[in-house]
């Protein structure tokens, strides 16, 4: 054959493999997340209340560690009680702003009740009507009853639970439950609720069994929180100083008593996660990084005094300073969050003889589940 012809040849049989191979595999594309905690707050939860304040970081990793990992995340709270005490619903609409979650969630407490059936239809009815879920299909939108009593069936001006369950089903909302205690009345509407929602059921101890496990690289990453604190900058749009926001910011991220917490370290890791230095939109460095703002249109009066009185190539070069500092912190955030989660993961080996699993746990493992159905 001669060597033109063996070369068409070629030519030819590899144009046929090309066609014959099967495409290259892209890895899947992430969604929206947005999850909805409806709390019981009565007197009886208060073992949960305060361990979901402390586990609450932990579990937006968990949702931002999701296989695809999510595009975004929102939470929003709604606490319940019934009629007769303080209140009976409190409404925290969904936002990606995790430290506003979690201000939210410390005002949460246990209190009122006494007696057995609770507000559960009106918290529910809520949470599917009062909050501002997305319209987009793509979104997986979840919501978690959490609480051990059933709901009061003789209130006629309620919405019961049977028809919020269609109409969440209608708008691609799941229900989950989750029971704490062993109340026998509650058993079966909660698992009614799951199976008319498309949801999951499980039962927990009252306290939801959360533990915060300690660990040597909590004081180090609390330090370096407060380092983080001080590379900060806010600004302000539409011709306002904004500053409070990145301020209260600062402050949590230099309040040294608090910050030697697994609370501060989950924080951290979130932020670290979903590619922010704070939560909010009124920080400078972070702002430019994304493309949301340029420093050069920005007036004196959107920027913070440590800025207002420097030339342009000053404040470049002073904004270009902090985010090396930033840069140079994040990278010993990530190496110790690394020795951290480690460290967690051995210790929760430690203790699962005979364990059931958490409030936490539980919460990580529905959402990844639900997310897997529906890629």
């Amino acid at each position: 054959m001669k060597l033109a012809h063996l070369a068409a040849a070629l030519l030819a049989f590899a144009a046929v493999v090309r066609a014959d191979a099967p495409p290259p595999t892209t890895a899947p594309a992430g969604r929206p997340i947005e999850v909805c905690f409806v709390l019981d707050t009565t007197g009886s939860m208060g073992g949960l209340i305060e361990g979901a304040k402390q586990k609450i970081w932990s579990m937006a990793n968990d949702i931002i560690a999701t296989k695809p990992k999510p595009t975004s995340i929102k939470i929003a709270l709604i606490g319940y009680r019934d009629r007769g005490d303080a209140y009976v619903t409190e409404v925290h609409d969904l936002t990606d702003d995790i430290d506003t979650v979690f201000k939210n969630l410390q005002t949460f407490s246990a209190g009122g009740g006494g007696d057995e059936p609770e507000s559960v239809n009106q918290a529910l009815s809520e949470s599917v009507d009062k909050i501002a879920w997305s319209r987009d299909d793509k979104t997986l939108k979840i919501i978690f009853l959490v609480g051990d009593a059933p709901p009061h069936m003789d209130y006629a001006d309620d919405v019961k639970y049977p028809e919020t369950c269609q109409k969440a089903v209608r708008q691609n909302l799941i229900i989950n439950t989750v029971q704490c205690g062993a109340i026998a009345s509650t058993t079966p509407i909660w698992q009614e609720i799951a199976k008319l929602s498309e949801g999951s059921y499980v039962q927990l101890g009252q306290t939801g069994d959360m533990t915060v496990i300690a660990t040597p690289m909590d004081a180090d990453l609390a330090k370096l929180n407060r380092d983080v604190g001080e590379t900060l900058v806010p600004f302000g749009n539409n011709g306002a100083l904004r500053p409070a926001a990145v301020a209260a910011q600062a402050a949590k991220q230099s309040a040294s008593e608090d910050a030697v917490s697994s609370v501060t370290a989950d924080r951290l890791r979130f932020n670290m996660a979903s590619g922010k230095t704070v939560q909010g939109d009124d920080e400078l460095i972070d702002a430019i990084r994304e493309k949301r703002v340029q420093l050069k249109d920005l007036k004196d009066d959107q920027l913070p005094e440590s800025l207002r009185n420097l030339t342009p190539e000053q404040r470049e070069a002073k904004l270009a300073e902090l985010t090396k500092q930033r840069e140079e912190i994040r990278g010993k955030i990530a190496e110790l969050s690394k020795q951290r989660d480690a460290f967690i993961a051995e210790e929760k080996k430690k203790q699962a003889a005979g364990k059931q699993d958490s409030f936490d746990e539980q919460v990580s493992k529905i959402i990844a589940d639900q997310a897997a159905r529906q890629k």
